[in-house]
């Protein structure tokens, strides 16, 4: 499949597999492998979102959870899901997205007139300006302001098919955190000598930057047939350790892949707590 900003086969990408989705009630059309940023990137879709405060049109500026500007809404048969990132949430057939924060188009949105006058809207002017009258600001002023606030849109009742979860109990000798090539190298090391460890990758593959270098494939390859063969060793990818507690306690969350959530009967996260 070729798109007005479709490079050349990336390495999780299978071209041969087109996934359709919608945007904002476009149906698009990505491929297998694709997050929902890179296949509306691939259909030339540059600007996803509006900021906060002016309503100024933002687009997509990273490949991962760090992203900044790229949330949107996902529509379920359970209902509305808001602020997830476009980086990180995997393309699926008939997966419907909306942008956040417009109306009541993304193109065409209204509330950029505040853009015009924003040298008169410094931050938190709202404190200083509606001052007076005082019986004003609960029954006007802040149900407005609320009403300004915040991104995307939650239901509120949940439907009956919300995506289930589950939490299990992992114990270790050692948590890895991140498998670049210090991650991969020290997972190796530690299993090498025997101990239980846990190797956890926020990434959908593991390899960090060693995966834009060629140079590092037949090392990362090596290494990573190497940790498969260690029946005391196991690699968590697209799971993020979340905090590190008290007595060797960490929490971490897994999100499944589209085929293994199907597998799984809808399963879509498994909060990990880990002992190490």
């Amino acid at each position: 499949m070729r798109g007005p900003g479709r490079i050349a086969p990336g390495l999780l990408t299978d071209a041969t597999r087109p996934v359709g989705f919608r945007f904002d009630g476009r149906r698009m059309s990505g491929v297998a492998g694709d997050t929902l940023a890179s296949a509306l990137l691939a259909n030339g879709v540059r600007v996803v979102g509006r900021s906060f405060k002016y309503h100024r049109p933002r687009g997509i500026v990273t490949a991962g959870p760090e992203e900044p500007c790229a949330l949107i809404d996902v529509i379920g048969p359970d209902g509305r899901e808001p602020n997830r990132l476009a980086t990180t949430l995997a393309l699926h057939q008939d997966l419907a997205a909306e942008s956040q924060n417009r109306w009541p188009s993304l193109a065409l949105d209204f509330g950029s007139v505040a853009d015009i006058f924003a040298r008169f809207l410094p931050a938190g002017f709202y404190y200083k300006t509606f001052m007076a009258p005082g019986s004003a600001w609960e029954r006007v002023y802040e149900p407005l302001i609320r009403r300004a606030a915040g991104l995307g849109k939650l239901d509120a009742i949940v439907g009956d098919h919300a995506d289930p979860a589950e939490t299990l109990h992992e114990h270790a000798d050692v948590l890895v955190v991140g498998a670049g090539t210090a991650g991969l190298a020290a997972a190796h090391r530690l299993g090498a000598s025997g101990l239980r460890v846990l190797l956890a990758e926020q990434d959908v593959a593991l390899g960090g930057g060693s995966l834009l270098d060629g140079r590092w494939d037949s090392w990362r390859a090596k290494v990573c047939a190497a940790l498969r063969a260690f029946h005391h060793v196991r690699c968590l990818p697209r799971t993020t350790v979340l905090g590190a507690y008290g007595h060797g306690v960490f929490g971490a969350l897994e999100t499944l892949s589209p085929e293994e959530s199907a597998r799984f009967g809808g399963l879509r996260e498994r909060l990990r707590i880990v002992r190490a």
